[in-house]
């Protein structure tokens, strides 16, 4: 890769679709957001600061790159009500209800398959659907660089990092390896190893060795993902295949409901990321406020470093933990 193949390029939105999962079910905070609203409701759907949603936020800032009509949603079978309540006021785009939840890899390539069905040279991005990022707009830089990257460099899987500031639990771990370029003065890394919840040997020494945190967040081609799909989920794939030619027909939901009677549980980061790494081109997310809201303590912790009150009483969250900025840790400046 080299750098002059990495020149700027205009804002192209013609050919990139955004994918949103908002399938998970926040299991990890469910006894608190009980104890908060009296009832469930996945994280993503919660308003924890302001008037938006974590899930509100995603689709404003994926909408900032590329058409409404072009953000494919990925939802599970109860979450109908909240989504479609939650998209009142903005463009629905395309929601997709799985009929059962078979783990990450399944939800994405459902997603995929839609996209692939009415472009199959798109560029696509991935964004999931509960996490905190602050600011916003940098954010959204940074994710436009990884576009323009995966629109030129077509054969690779562009992932944002972020640099730990602590022994995290529940992340999964990038190792990156040689420098390949840079691209809007942000610098590109091959994937050496990727590393899912790690034991606490294992994040010591990725944290040592200058691992990063995996956001998920991803922009690569439509045919790019398909092909790294058939090497690893050979099983999976024809199933999605099966559904790719119904869609758009009358048979569509039918033929998603018999493909999920049988479709196997894969996790993306386990039974892909981590056998094709050298497929994956990593770029640091830097100078962004990151962090997945798995616990009330990550919640409390990152709304402090932005001056902001939750919108639940703070008296049963003891803050244990630092949000990360990544890139660093210094201050971050108030909403």
């Amino acid at each position: 890769m080299d750098k002059k193949m990495l020149m700027n390029q205009g804002s192209d939105t013609e050919r990139l679709w955004s994918i949103v999962l908002a399938g998970g079910e926040g299991e990890r905070l469910r006894p608190f957001v009980q104890q908060w609203l009296g009832r469930h409701q996945p994280k993503q759907y919660c308003t924890f600061v302001g008037t938006r949603s974590m899930f509100q936020h995603t689709v404003d800032r994926a909408d900032q790159l590329s058409a409404p009509d072009h953000r494919v949603t990925v939802i599970a079978s109860g979450h109908g009500q909240d989504a479609l309540s939650q998209l009142s006021k903005r463009p629905l785009g395309r929601l997709l209800v799985q009929p059962a939840n078979r783990d990450t890899a399944a939800g994405i390539f459902l997603a995929l398959t839609y996209v692939r069905a009415h472009d199959r040279q798109a560029t696509v991005v991935l964004y999931p659907s509960d996490h905190f990022v602050y600011p916003e707009d940098r954010f959204v830089d940074v994710v436009r660089s990884a576009v323009r990257a995966a629109k030129q460099l077509k054969s690779w899987l562009f992932l944002l990092g972020v640099a730990p500031d602590r022994m995290e639990l529940e992340y999964g771990w990038i190792h990156p390896g040689p420098h390949l370029g840079w691209i809007d003065g942000h610098k590109l890394r091959a994937a050496n190893a990727f590393v899912e919840k790690p034991s606490i040997g294992r994040r010591k020494a990725a944290m040592a060795a200058g691992a990063l945190w995996n956001t998920l967040v991803m922009a690569t081609q439509v045919e790019t993902l398909w092909k790294m799909g058939w090497q690893c989920f050979p099983e999976m794939m024809p199933l999605f295949e099966k559904y790719g030619d119904a869609v758009r027909t009358s048979k569509e939901q039918s033929v998603l409901g018999d493909i999920y009677e049988i479709m196997p549980a894969r996790n993306f980061s386990s039974h892909l990321l981590e056998r094709l790494p050298r497929q994956v081109a990593v770029m640091e997310l830097t100078n962004v406020l990151w962090s997945d809201w798995g616990r009330p303590e990550r919640i409390v912790e990152s709304l402090q470093r932005i001056g902001k009150q939750p919108a639940f009483s703070q008296a049963p969250v003891t803050v244990v933990q630092r949000a990360s900025v990544a890139g660093g840790t210094h201050d971050m400046p108030s909403i």
